[in-house]
């Protein structure tokens, strides 16, 4: 084996050449020497300062705005149904016909009854006028006078009281025909035609719900009408144009309908520390029946210059939530806080643990670590 003048050996060039230089620097300086790598980089943003107006939602359910039983009120057979089962009906319009000739009878015997007394009282009026005049030239006694007098009384007594059988007998024939008293929807029938009605009760035939517009009742706490009461300055009539507004939902489907409250008890249920309460709803789409379980939404406490933080922004441990706050020096701490509700732009209120100017990370979390330095950057700047 050769060796040249520097004393390389042939055939290991570059790496024995390696080897020497470090061989010279470890024995001239010790430690080889490292360079720290930069703080990461995080996107930073300041707490969005307005007004908040903190909602609750309250389970209850559905109530119709209108509710009519339609019952026999005449005995007789069920001659004819005039609607369709499970239908939309008009006040007014025909549900049910009973059997009509027993009452049409009635009717005419107690027209002809007060014809007859009508005539009686014309004769009996007749007559006392003849006995006036003639008492007159005594051709009769004083007597008959009275007598005469006490007949047209009694024919006068018999005409209203045949005035009365024809008019309850007109009633009565009214009754055979049953008719909505109320726009609403009408459940099925609960009677088949051909069986008897109104045989000693009144026989329940179908009901009629009005559900435009629709109730819905829920309960509220004393604390939550209390708060709500102070800041409106204390009751005042739901009829007015400053009433409550609320918001009825529909889980299963997401349907929204607004509304407002329209009644409130007056009294606390001791109980139980609530209040009942009524709400009013536009409903033409009729998509909500009675009996349905909904949430009502209110508007509670009200909130000024809230501080509102993005919600993707906010972690949670053992020691609850938390935001991550690039504090003095740009140095990360992990920062409790309180929140409150969820907004509409998924920002989140927080309640307590934070000030308006801090600066919280909303990109980077992964590379942000409490006491670890970063190189914040705004939000709204460019990369």
């Amino acid at each position: 084996m050769k060796i040249n003048k520097i004393g390389f050996v042939r055939g290991y060039g570059w790496r024995a050449a390696a080897v020497v230089v470090a061989v010279v620097v470890v024995g001239c300086g010790g430690q080889p020497e490292t360079v720290a790598p930069p703080p990461p980089e995080v996107t930073v943003a300041t707490p969005t300062q307005k007004d908040v107006t903190v909602f609750q939602e309250f389970v209850g359910s559905t109530e119709a705005y209108q509710s009519v039983e339609i019952r026999a009120r005449v005995q007789g057979y069920l001659d004819r149904m005039a609607f369709e089962p499970s239908s939309f009906v008009r006040k007014g319009q025909l549900l049910f016909v009973i059997e009509p000739e027993p009452y049409e009878a009635q009717r005419d015997r107690a027209a002809a009854n007060l014809k007859a007394a009508e005539a009686n009282l014309r004769r009996a009026e007749s007559d006392l006028d003849r006995l006036e005049q003639a008492v007159r030239t005594n051709a009769v006694s004083q007597q008959e006078v009275t007598r005469a007098r006490a007949e047209r009384d009694q024919a006068s007594a018999a005409m209203l009281e045949a005035e009365a059988a024809l008019t309850n007998a007109e009633i009565q024939l009214e009754y055979t025909t049953l008719e909505s008293p109320i726009d609403g929807l009408v459940t099925r029938n609960f009677v088949d035609l051909g069986n008897l009605v109104g045989a000693g009760e009144a026989t329940l035939l179908t009901t009629v719900r009005r559900i435009d517009p629709i109730y819905a009742y829920f309960e509220v706490s004393e604390r939550f009408v209390a708060r709500v009461l102070e800041q409106r300055g204390g009751h005042q009539d739901p009829g007015t144009s400053d009433a409550v507004p609320a918001t009825l939902l529909l889980e299963e489907t997401g349907h929204e309908i607004e509304g407002r409250i329209d009644s409130l008890e007056n009294t606390v249920d001791a109980a139980t520390g609530t209040i009942r309460v009524r709400g009013v709803f536009p409903h033409p789409a009729a998509m909500i029946f009675p009996g349905f379980f909904v949430r009502v939404r209110l508007p509670g406490e009200l909130h000024e210059e809230a501080l509102l933080v993005e919600e993707t922004a906010l972690g949670s441990d053992l020691g609850g939530r938390y935001l991550m706050i690039v504090g003095d020096g740009d140095f990360v701490e992990r920062r409790y806080i309180e929140p409150g509700q969820l907004q509409d732009d998924n920002t989140r209120l927080i309640l307590d643990g934070l000030e308006p100017g801090d600066r919280y990370i909303v990109k980077g979390l992964q590379r942000a670590r409490p006491g670890m330095p970063v190189s914040p950057k705004s939000a709204g700047s460019g990369s």
